[in-house]
């Protein structure tokens, strides 16, 4: 934990942002400017890559009272270890393809709003998803989601944005191949063949996919769903459910909630975290209760 700044003065906050995210190339002036305009005095790094933004956080984290991490939610994801480690409220600037992250908490994809709802400083505590030890914010994925992640090179996303995503899924649909599963939670271990189960922390992933149309990031759970279809062809009346949220009342869909989780499968499988590919099976996972402040659009009834 850090020093708050003196009363009187203005926030510090500590501007991370990977250059090389899809909107990494926005005006940072704008940004700052409304930062300032709020009270904040803002320090800003740009890298041209994601991956030197936790040891940042980590060596700056004393001379700031927030961070702001700019990227998506792969930048995100690298990120949170540090942010956690620091202590310090989370401004979440989406410059991503997705955002999943900013659109679960309300803030969009609009960098400009992302900033005045950091300035305006309402913050909620939000839960953190963890597997194997790795840490992170929206949905972790076995199945068909490290099979579109692999199809979606960075190019492809800044280019196409979120649509993307869908091609690729469509290029993916026809790989499919069942696997077999041993799901274990509450007391109970269920055996499933399935193409994918999803784990979430937050509500949106994949650039337009909803875990749960219930799911919080503040609400303690991991929402689960295993899409259990024979064939490929049976995903393709899935996706408006999938979109929506509601795909636990659709047939081929397992659906429940949680506040552990195992995943087994014969052979190690990959795990792909908030985009990534984090670690594989077996697969522990939990939820960190309430581990990070975020700052979050101030609601109506807030003082």
């Amino acid at each position: 934990m850090t020093a708050p700044s003196p009363a009187g003065e203005p926030r510090r906050a500590l501007l991370l942002v990977n250059r090389n995210a899809g909107n990494g190339g926005f005006d940072l002036a704008e940004i700052e400017a409304v930062l300032r305009a709020g009270g904040l005095a803002v320090e800003t790094l740009a890298f041209p890559k994601k991956h030197a933004i936790p040891d940042a956080i980590r060596s700056r984290a004393g001379d700031a009272d927030c961070v702001v991490v700019g990227g998506g939610d792969g930048t995100l994801h690298t990120a949170a270890a540090a942010v956690l480690e620091s202590g310090l409220p989370l401004g979440v600037l989406p410059l991503g393809t997705a955002n999943d992250l900013a659109r679960t908490l309300g803030i969009g994809d609009d960098p400009l709003h992302a900033a005045r709802v950091i300035a305006a400083g309402a913050l909620r505590a939000i839960d953190l998803g963890e597997v194997n030890g790795h840490l992170f914010w929206n949905v972790a994925s076995i199945g068909v989601g490290p099979e579109l992640a692999e199809r979606l090179p960075t190019p492809l996303k800044k280019h196409l944005g979120v649509l993307a995503y869908a091609l690729a899924a469509i290029g993916s649909f026809h790989r499919l191949r069942p696997f077999a599963a041993e799901l274990a939670f509450d007391g109970r271990r269920e055996r499933v063949r399935t193409v994918q189960v999803s784990v979430g922390n937050g509500r949106h992933h994949g650039g337009g996919m909803t875990v749960a149309a219930d799911a919080e990031p503040d609400d303690g759970l991991l929402h689960v769903y295993s899409l259990e279809v024979r064939h490929w062809w049976g995903l393709l009346p899935l996706l408006p459910a999938l979109r929506r949220g509601d795909q636990g009342d659709r047939r081929g869909v397992r659906s429940f909630a949680c506040r552990e989780l195992e995943v087994g499968t014969a052979d190690p499988m990959p795990v792909i975290a908030d985009g990534s590919e984090t670690t594989t099976t077996p697969a522990r996972f939990r939820i960190r209760r309430h581990a990070v402040r975020v700052y979050v659009p101030r609601r109506e009834n807030d003082a």
